[in-house]
């Protein structure tokens, strides 16, 4: 990917990093339909967690640009420029001003095209999953959801055009899934060369790593160093002991792309992860936690949360158990995150144990069987729920975790390194084919869906 196409994918997503659930298409139950990783939207086009999304327009905007009868404005233009400068990582360049605002313009134009777009074709997101995603970014952000109202109320923020911008953002994402994995055809043949091509002997793995960033200014001094380089030694054993990784990541980590995923990237190629990541978590064990590792930017506290190793033909599995109350009117989710926040606390005091707890108030399946969800591979359940468990170690039991289906307690049981099947290594080398021709696939699809709206340009006043 060019440079310029990189930027262009980062300034169409800037806004956009929420949480994956309200993002997955069609969900049965909170299982995935299949194991298999669905294409990719690029990296960074989830929704915002930031309470700084939906801002109160300001008496100097001006209309540029009309797309399909949906107007961009200088504000929405100079709101993402801001995040986007807000966001970029140490070591990035940007290009010069106004370069950045047209290529933020053209972004914003793309996404104005493709919301009018997934109207024709009837995708729509409902008031109850705009509500659950409120509930679970309120929660990201240790406040319940009428705290994180008032919160934006007092910083003059409009929470209704709040919600008017994350549902948005979904379309967005639903929209480019179904479009562009739709147009992209993997034959048999294919795979079939690419496994000749890229034996196993030499296929690359794909890693899952979490990171905690604590950021060294330039020019610190060596009692600053040492203080920056104590506070991560001090992180980094709390983690290899047992702690939270995502929780640590979430409130210490300087690294302001993934702290609210836990300082996560992602299940991603280890040739599209920085090279010393790769290196620190070469001899790791999935769930340990590496050496503490200095870059320039830093010092990095590093986590392999999970493996898919073609080389090794294996790939991670977890078991889990869980306990799910159901979210309704009557039953918002912040009420049963309390409930399940006191079950969590009667389990952990010895008052009883987890499967008990899930045959009697889980509202799940599985509560028959002590929640018990079986042997579980990498992408089989909701985003939201598998960084959860990503982040356990085996007899952890997470804190409340909200999802579209309601509010999980998840414990995890254990973990196993399993061999892929024949079957496995062809979807595997399907999935990174796919994975390959996603951008520029998305790209062409974006072309053609901006070519057929109607855009106006207008000058400032």
């Amino acid at each position: 990917m060019s440079h310029t196409t990189a930027l262009r994918a980062v300034a169409r997503g800037v806004c956009l990093s929420l949480l994956v659930s309200a993002l997955s298409p069609a969900l049965a139950q909170f299982r995935r339909d299949a194991p298999a990783v669905s294409p990719r939207i690029p990296a960074n086009a989830g929704l915002s967690t930031e309470l700084s999304l939906a801002g109160k327009p300001t008496t100097s905007d001006y209309i540029i640009a009309v797309v399909n009868n949906e107007l961009v404005t200088y504000t929405d233009v100079d709101k993402r420029v801001a995040r986007l400068q807000a966001t970029v990582q140490r070591g990035q360049q940007l290009p010069p001003a106004d370069e950045l605002r047209r290529q933020v313009l053209d972004a914003l134009i793309d996404e104005k095209a493709q919301l009018a777009h997934a109207k024709t074709l009837g995708i729509d997101v409902g008031d109850a999953e705009i509500d659950a995603t409120i509930e679970s970014i309120a929660m990201q952000n240790q406040m319940t959801r009428a705290e994180l109202k008032r919160r934006m109320e007092a910083d003059g923020l409009d929470f209704q055009r709040y919600r008017t911008s994350l549902r948005e953002q979904i379309l967005l994402q639903r929209v480019r899934e179904r479009e562009v994995g739709a147009r992209i055809r993997i034959s048999d043949d294919e795979v079939t060369a690419f496994l000749q091509s890229e034996p196993a002997s030499q296929a690359e793995a794909a890693l899952n790593l979490a990171h905690i960033l604590i950021a060294v200014p330039e020019g610190a001094s060596p009692e600053q160093l040492r203080t920056l380089q104590a506070k991560a030694q001090g992180l980094r054993d709390r983690a290899a002991q047992g702690a939270n990784f995502s929780e640590l990541a979430k409130t210490q980590s300087d690294d302001r792309g993934t702290r609210e995923q836990g300082g996560s990237f992602g299940l991603r190629e280890a040739s599209r992860l920085p090279e010393l990541f790769v290196q620190a978590a070469q001899n790791l064990q999935v769930g340990q936690v590496a050496p503490l590792v200095r870059s320039n930017a830093g010092f990095h506290v590093i986590k392999l949360v999970a493996r898919e190793n073609t080389a090794q033909a294996t790939y991670t599995e977890q078991r889990a158990r869980h306990i799910l109350l159901r979210s309704s009117p009557q039953q918002p989710a912040g009420d049963l995150v309390k409930r399940l926040a006191d079950i969590r606390r009667q389990i952990t005091s010895g008052q009883g144990s987890f499967p008990q707890m899930a045959r009697q108030y889980s509202e799940d399946g599985s509560a028959a069987r002590g929640g018990d969800l079986g042997w579980a591979p990498p992408g089989m359940f909701v985003p939201e729920f598998e960084r959860a468990l990503n982040a356990l170690q085996p007899g952890q039991i997470s804190e409340p975790v909200v999802s579209r289906f309601g509010v999980h307690l998840i414990q995890l049981i254990e973990r196993r390194e399993v061999q892929l099947t024949d079957a496995q290594k062809r979807e595997a080398a399907r999935n990174v084919l796919r994975e390959r021709k996603f951008e520029s696939t998305y790209e062409e699809w974006a072309r053609e869906i901006r070519a057929a709206a109607w855009i106006e340009m207008r000058d400032a006043p």
